[in-house]
């Protein structure tokens, strides 16, 4: 390999004649013009494509012009033009300019999505959009707050609550869908501490068979299920729950047997040993007077 007159030793220089040292040189000022040209060269094609990035973020066919060119998929609860309305975009937008992983962000900020996944579409322009809903099953209430109520016995606020315990908001459905059809079953005084224990109790309630409007938790010691058989007392939330449940199902005859108006509650704290807990008898009138 030939070495330039720099790159060699001065014992090796001093037995190269005149030709060679002129020769030596020319090589080494050939290979500077070289790594000139080399480097000029990088900097045209870096701008060149950065130039070309530029002109395709403003080619038209490649520009989001309204929300119909976005596709959405999956969404079962909610409009395609509410989970539009979430993207917050403004229009003309440069399809190569959108970021996806913010629009992902912004879909998922919302309580009714839980995932989301947004991949751009040039051909033809748009996005598509693919969305997993949380959907929710009952309501919940809250209970009155005093100055002595302790902060880890406050109860979730008013809202919407799904299977997997994730509370939302009840305006963040109310603002989307103003036709969304609210769950029916509501759940009076849960507490942060229930979150936990909630997707195992609802899908006991599931299974069950069970028509339940109203689950009263305000009392952590005493669940409260207001049912089509009427109310019954659980006592403390325990892993006994579903065998409470099978035998409450076991009473549905029970309307049939005894007035509602005379049953106050169904005590299954032990539900190896049911008790009806009935209405006092109403105390007798007293006779009228005679007639004088």
């Amino acid at each position: 390999m030939n070495q330039s007159p720099s790159d060699l030793p001065a014992a090796d220089l001093a037995t190269l004649s005149p030709a060679e040292l002129i020769q030596r040189r020319r090589e080494l000022r050939h290979q500077r013009r070289v790594r000139g040209l080399q480097s000029v060269w990088r900097v045209l094609a870096i701008g060149a494509i950065a130039g070309g990035v530029i002109w395709l973020t403003t080619l038209p066919i490649w520009v989001l012009r309204s929300p119909e060119q976005i596709t959405i998929s999956g969404n079962r609860y909610l409009s395609e033009a509410a989970i539009r309305s979430l993207l917050d975009l403004e229009y003309p937008q440069s399809l190569v300019r959108l970021k996806p992983e913010d629009l992902v962000q912004a879909l998922e900020s919302h309580g009714p999505i839980a995932q989301a996944v947004v991949t751009r579409r040039l051909d033809p322009p748009g996005l598509t959009v693919i969305v997993w809903e949380r959907h929710p099953v009952a309501q919940t209430v809250a209970s009155p707050v005093t100055a002595s109520t302790p902060p880890d016995r406050r109860s979730l606020p008013a809202g919407l609550i799904d299977a997997s315990g994730v509370w939302m908001p009840l305006e963040s459905y109310a603002a989307l869908e103003n036709t969304l059809e609210l769950p029916t079953l509501k759940v009076l005084g849960m507490q942060e501490a229930h979150r936990s224990e909630w997707p195992a109790l609802y899908q006991a309630l599931l299974t069950s068979g069970l028509k339940i409007s109203e689950i009263d938790w305000r009392n952590p010691a005493n669940l409260i299920l207001k049912t089509e058989i009427g109310v019954a007392h659980f006592g403390p939330y325990s892993y006994r729950f579903p065998q409470q449940l099978e035998v409450l199902k076991r009473m549905q005859t029970l309307p049939q047997k005894v007035k509602a108006s005379q049953i106050s509650y169904i005590d299954l704290r032990n539900p190896d040993v049911p008790v009806l807990q009935m209405q006092p008898a109403p105390s007798p009138k007293p006779n009228a007077s005679p007639p004088s």
